[in-house]
Parts: C-alpha cells; structure tokens; sequence
C-alpha cells in the first residue's frame, strides 16, 4: 500500500510560479513511475506529466511543456513538478500517481493522491 499526499498548491497570480510536492509512504516508492494529473472544474482530468522510475525519462502534455518540469526523489520517496509562467487556465486540482509504468495514460495507475488546488488569477 502506497499512501500519497501533495502539497505546494495555493493562489498566484499569472506569470508566478509554484512547486507542487506529493510525497509517498512505503518502502516501494523507487518501483513507480510517477505522473501528475489535473481536473479543472467541469472538465475530465487530464495528463500533465510523468516521470519514470528512475528518474531518468520525462513526458510533458503539450500545454505545460516548457514551462513545468517533474522530478523525483527517490531517498526522499518525494515527487516534484516545478510549475512556471502559470497562466489562468492551469487552475485546476493537481493530483499525483503512482503508475505501474511510464507513459501518458491513467491505466496502469494504482495509487492517487488526495489533490492540492491550484488557483492562477489574471
């Protein structure tokens, strides 16, 4: 069992930056790819970003690319996603997840954190 908690998430104006933490319980955190979702309100959660087991590959979806940037820790067992440049349609709740294997999709994904807002005013 893999317990995750984000944090990080909070009110900013467009332009600013934010650095959304999910940091998970258990020994098994180093086998996971790690992904970053977000659910905007009467929209379908979408992909933001992954990141592989080892730290080693990365994937973007296309409206963050270039501006947000994943990273992990695995001593810490912590995942990171760097957001900057925020614009006022990144708000949204930010999830973090555990995935059985690197890539874009949710279907493989075996754990879910509890979500952080994010809020970018114009």
């Amino acid at each position: 069992q893999v317990q995750l908690v984000e944090s990080g998430g909070g009110l900013v104006q467009a332009g600013g930056s934010l650095r959304l933490s999910c940091a998970a319980s258990g020994r098994t955190f180093s086998v996971y790819a790690m992904d970053w979702f977000r659910q905007a309100p009467g929209k379908e959660r979408e992909f933001v970003a992954a990141i592989s087991s080892n730290g080693i590959r990365t994937a973007y979806a296309d409206p963050v690319k270039d501006r947000f940037t994943i990273s992990r820790d695995n001593a810490k067992n912590t995942v990171y996603l760097q957001m900057n440049s925020l614009k006022p349609e990144d708000t949204a709740v930010y999830y973090c997840a555990a995935d059985l294997a690197y890539g874009t999709t949710s279907n493989r994904i075996v754990y879910w954190g509890q979500g952080t807002q994010v809020t970018v005013s114009s």
